[in-house]
């Protein structure tokens, strides 16, 4: 008996459930940018996969890694990356750890974040901040929010006083924003600083490429990837390799890692260096279904491609975005469509509570988010343009409602 999955997930439409999101119960599910529903193929992996463990225990193991190491190909060619510079992580976070606990640190080292960012980004490098007396340098996202040029003069002028790591998302998670990876990546080359981006938020329905000039990048697969959580990567350019030394190191990390268990005797060795590649930071265990189910939900970016679906998310959030104004909504999003993302934010009028009102949607078959205050709304690919009058009847309603 194969591990593999029964079937070929169908193949996925514009504006269309039929195939991936039938049991979907809301009629407007608009918030994959905080955990995608699980699509019926993807569900259908993962039973898949435990079944064929059920029938076959270890037996099944070999299709399962053969597959693992083909997603790894195929994640990599989303990012135009190798795939020797992936490592398999939990989630964005444990990316985020990864790198920040790797790198070789100078006391004096300056790290540059910004104000308005996903603790996911933030936290760890503060604390190695901590351990190794770096030096925070906190920018504004309000700078970037009022133009891509004020806010990159600000980061001129931080990088000007000499900076280590530049951490930055390449989606905002409030606000939507579309960060200028580009110029970013520009302007830390040009001053010898690293960068590491957060792209959980855009990763498999914004346009990313390490092309753009990244060194470092992390993110899970459980928003535009369509994948259950537990299962992320990160990306290590692989000139940064060499200047990385893992803060954890566990059995899978060493070359050859395996052969004492399938090539016989001899082969068990303490002192077999560790791998050079991003495989490395894969000490140990994987989560075997969460990558199953990434094996299936990352379909919808390689088949439809990733600037087809950035472009129907948009025009959905477009007409959406027109009719919120019209009930009294201020809009986050950029006027600029080189800084549109797939999340659309606002804020309600004037004196309405977002926690209340975001209930009162829920409660009608909207389905949304309040980060820090604000109402996003986050299509995918399955959602149709035809749901935005049906969305806005339930605003209607909801405002009502709360008063």
């Amino acid at each position: 008996m194969s591990a593999a999955p029964a079937t070929l997930p169908p193949l996925p439409r514009l504006g269309s459930r039929e195939g991936w999101f039938d049991a979907l119960r809301p009629f407007a599910y608009l918030n994959h940018a905080a955990v995608a529903p699980h699509a019926g193929p993807v569900r259908a992996a993962v039973l898949a996969c435990m079944d064929a463990y059920a029938a076959e225990g270890i037996g099944g193991f070999g299709a399962t890694l053969a597959r693992r190491q083909a997603l790894r190909a195929r994640l990599a060619a989303l990012l135009g990356a190798d795939g020797d510079e992936l490592a398999f992580v939990p989630n964005t976070t444990a990316g985020v750890i990864t790198v920040a606990q790797s790198i070789a640190w100078t006391p004096g080292d300056r790290v540059v974040l910004f104000r308005g960012e996903f603790p996911a980004n933030t936290t760890p490098w503060q604390l190695v901040a901590k351990q190794h007396g770096l030096e925070l340098v906190w920018l504004d996202l309000a700078d970037f929010d009022e133009s891509d040029d004020q806010g990159l003069a600000a980061l001129d002028s931080a990088l000007a006083r000499g900076v280590r790591l530049v951490a930055v998302s390449a989606v905002q998670f409030r606000s939507g924003l579309r960060m200028p990876l580009e110029a970013i990546a520009q302007r830390c080359r040009a001053r010898g600083a690293e960068l590491f981006v957060d792209a959980i938020q855009g990763l498999g329905a914004t346009p990313l490429h390490v092309d753009m000039g990244f060194d470092y990048l992390a993110s899970g697969g459980h928003k535009w990837l369509l994948a259950t959580e537990g299962a992320g990567l990160l990306y290590v350019r692989r000139e940064r390799m060499a200047g990385l030394t893992p803060h954890l190191a566990g059995w899978l990390g060493h070359e050859h890692a395996v052969d004492f268990l399938t090539r016989g005797p001899g082969h068990l060795d303490y002192d077999a260096p560790l791998r050079t590649d991003a495989e490395v930071f894969e000490p140990g265990t994987l989560n075997l279904l969460g990558y199953e189910a990434l094996g299936v939900g990352i379909v919808p970016a390689e088949q439809l491609g990733v600037s087809a679906i950035h472009v129907h998310v948009n025009a959905y959030l477009h007409a959406l975005e027109a009719e919120l104004v019209a009930l009294g909504f201020r809009s986050l999003r950029a006027a600029e469509a080189s800084r549109r993302s797939t999340l659309l934010s606002a804020h309600p009028p004037l004196g309405v509570d977002p926690v209340r009102l975001q209930a009162a949607l829920g409660a009608r078959s909207v389905i949304c988010a309040i980060p820090d205050g604000v109402l996003r709304f986050s299509p995918h690919f399955h959602n149709h343009a035809d749901e935005v009058p049906k969305v806005a009847a339930a605003v209607r309603e909801a405002l009502a409602a709360v008063g």
